[in-house]
């Protein structure tokens, strides 16, 4: 089969998508794509009666948010240093945080985690969804804050389904016949009507349901903390499976790194620290339609993170607790990366943008220009807003996840 793509890819990401393509119906690639596991980030993978969960990857539900507020940038211009200080210090931003706020949901309501019985049988999973509900991860996940060409202010986030979707995605792989440790393993698939397939589905659905609330919650405590109201909201996932008909037929579409653009739906592309962002309408053409409507998630990597940062090292120190006894702590830090961080934090400021967190891995020249990568796909999409970032929160440089794509 033919790989469909938009813009360029590189040969691994494309060796990756044919691999992806040998089960699938179509097999795409959007202008952002980058390799990836199993399946490249940036990959649309279309399907008759069955879905890979390798292909929706370990991030399910991984999407944007942005919300619009009834804020103005001179409502909040003065104060930007101290906004963003206090935006960093009330979220939970890296690997396996709790968040200090207990947040109540309906989605622990849900009959999936009786019905599923990967799920019922790991009960110490719904406690850890509990805890980890509104804290936002690391690698290239975000919030921050932008004005628009009207100066006026909204919030994005960027983050998916956090250890929930992890485990989900992690024992369903093996379900499937994937080594969820082998980057290139081809993705298996689950028929939609096996046993298997059917919990899938709905575990990666609640996993879907309880990433949006995630989302909500960060947003409306982060607007909250500005002082304003949210007006409007766009949302949507960006690594999930949606059956769709298209051309008179029912598929499964998976998309992982990609976005659902059909026409009239409104979506939040986030771009760089150091690029605007975009709120992006589909458009119904023949281009949209060959895409399967769908579009890019972000501006796209074209340097890894360890070129970037350098690679991950380990040093165990002992410290001294507060009981007088030495505990061996294990750390990790990089060395000799191509990025200098101090000078893109400074360039960052410079331009504006207040940073909290975030290493060299995430730096503007470890992406493509968004507005670049929106040019290859043309007709299918129409930019609605431009959002310049005003605070960038991330967490830190030093956070180890072998997962952040």
């Amino acid at each position: 089969m033919t790989v469909t793509v938009f813009g360029e890819a590189d040969a691994a990401t494309l060796a990756q998508a044919e691999r992806c393509a040998l089960e699938a119906e179509a097999m795409l690639l959007m202008a952002d794509n980058h390799k990836g596991y199993g399946m490249p980030v940036g990959g649309v993978a279309v399907y008759k009666d069955k879905v890979p969960p390798a292909g929706v990857g370990f991030d399910i539900a991984c999407g944007n948010k942005a919300v619009l507020t009834n804020l103005n940038l001179g409502d909040i211009e003065g104060r930007l240093s101290r906004l963003a200080d206090e935006i960093f210090a009330s979220l939970s931003f890296g690997i396996g945080r709790k968040n200090a706020t207990p947040v109540v949901h309906r989605v622990f309501d849900d009959p999936a985690w009786d019905e599923v019985g990967f799920l019922k049988s790991h009960p110490d999973l719904k406690k850890k969804a509990l805890d980890q509900l509104g804290t936002i991860g690391s690698g290239n996940h975000y919030v921050d804050v932008f004005a628009d060409e009207a100066d006026r202010i909204w919030v994005g986030a960027h983050f998916g389904s956090r250890g929930l979707g992890h485990a989900i995605a992690t024992h369903f792989m093996k379900r499937a016949g994937d080594n969820p440790n082998i980057l290139d393993e081809t993705p298996n698939t689950l028929e939609v009507g096996s046993r298997h397939g059917r919990d899938y589905i709905k575990a990666m659905r609640l996993a879907g349901d309880y990433a949006y609330a995630g989302r909500d919650w960060v947003c409306e405590t982060v607007v909250g903390i500005l002082g304003g109201k949210i007006i409007e909201e766009v949302h949507n996932h960006h690594n999930f499976a949606w059956q769709e008909t298209h051309g008179g037929e029912s598929y499964w579409v998976v998309r992982k790194g990609a976005t659902p653009a059909f026409p009239g739906q409104r979506s939040f592309i986030g771009s760089s620290m150091g690029d605007v962002s975009v709120i992006v309408e589909g458009v119904d053409s023949d281009l949209s339609r060959a895409a399967f409507y769908s579009t890019i998630h972000g501006a796209g990597r074209i340097m890894s993170r360890t070129k970037a940062a350098g690679k991950w090292r380990k040093r165990v120190v002992e410290q001294k607790q507060a009981n007088g006894k030495m505990k061996k702590i294990t750390q990790w830090y990089t060395e000799g990366g191509a990025v200098d961080f101090d000078a893109v934090r400074l360039r960052v400021a410079q331009a504006g943008t207040h940073l909290r967190g975030a290493g060299a891995d995430e730096a503007p020249e470890v992406y493509k220009k968004l507005s670049d990568v929106l040019a290859h796909h043309g007709s299918t999409v129409k930019i609605i807003h431009m959002l310049r970032p005003l605070i960038v929160c991330m967490a830190g440089g030093d956070e180890f996840d072998p997962y952040k794509d």
